[in-house]
């Protein structure tokens, strides 16, 4: 028996094969999409085309998830390979520690107990900076009450120094 290929890649003619033809709910899918707004339609044309020229034998979401799988799949390997790429080089000694390691070995003995010892007084340094840090902190919020509280009891001294109104609220001003 021969197999002919007709309009829209259906398949005649061979026994046990789906057609890759248009089903109705893909046809009526896509006129839907296009009067609801025409972007989807013409996804699902170019989709149920692209499936056409593949020889997907299965219907059309099941050929966009097998196409959306196998392009995942293929990052995701493309990433694996970077990534064991990039394993390899931190599993030398060279890159062990990062970039930011500087505590690993220069391979000279002197130089390491030397940069040890600076990276002590540095890290002395810092914390002498700031435990100043704090103390001036500490001695600003002082400045402030102080000067909150000498304002406030500037503020008292005159409410108190402060005649007592004679005119009330029955009684005219002159």
């Amino acid at each position: 028996m021969s197999v002919y290929s007709g309009p829209f890649g259906q398949e005649h003619g061979s026994p046990g094969h789906r057609c890759l033809g248009w089903n109705p709910i893909e046809v009526i899918a896509m006129i839907l999409g296009f009067i609801l707004f025409w972007p989807i339609g013409l996804a699902i044309l170019f989709a149920k085309l692209w499936q056409t020229r593949s020889t997907y034998r299965g219907d059309l979401p099941s050929f966009v998830q097998a196409k959306f799988n196998e392009k995942l799949r293929e990052k995701r390997e493309r990433w694996e390979q970077k990534m064991g790429r990039h394993r390899a080089c931190h599993g030398r000694g060279e890159f062990s520690g990062g970039p930011w390691n500087w505590r690993r070995s220069s391979g000279n003995l002197a130089f390491d107990e030397w940069r040890e010892a600076e990276l002590a007084r540095l890290e002395e340094e810092r914390q002498k900076l700031l435990a100043a840090e704090r103390e001036f902190a500490e001695y600003m919020e002082n400045l402030r009450r102080a000067k909150d509280r000498e304002e406030f009891d500037r503020f008292m001294a005159a409410r108190r120094n402060r005649p007592p109104e004679a005119s009330g609220p029955d009684q005219p001003t002159a």
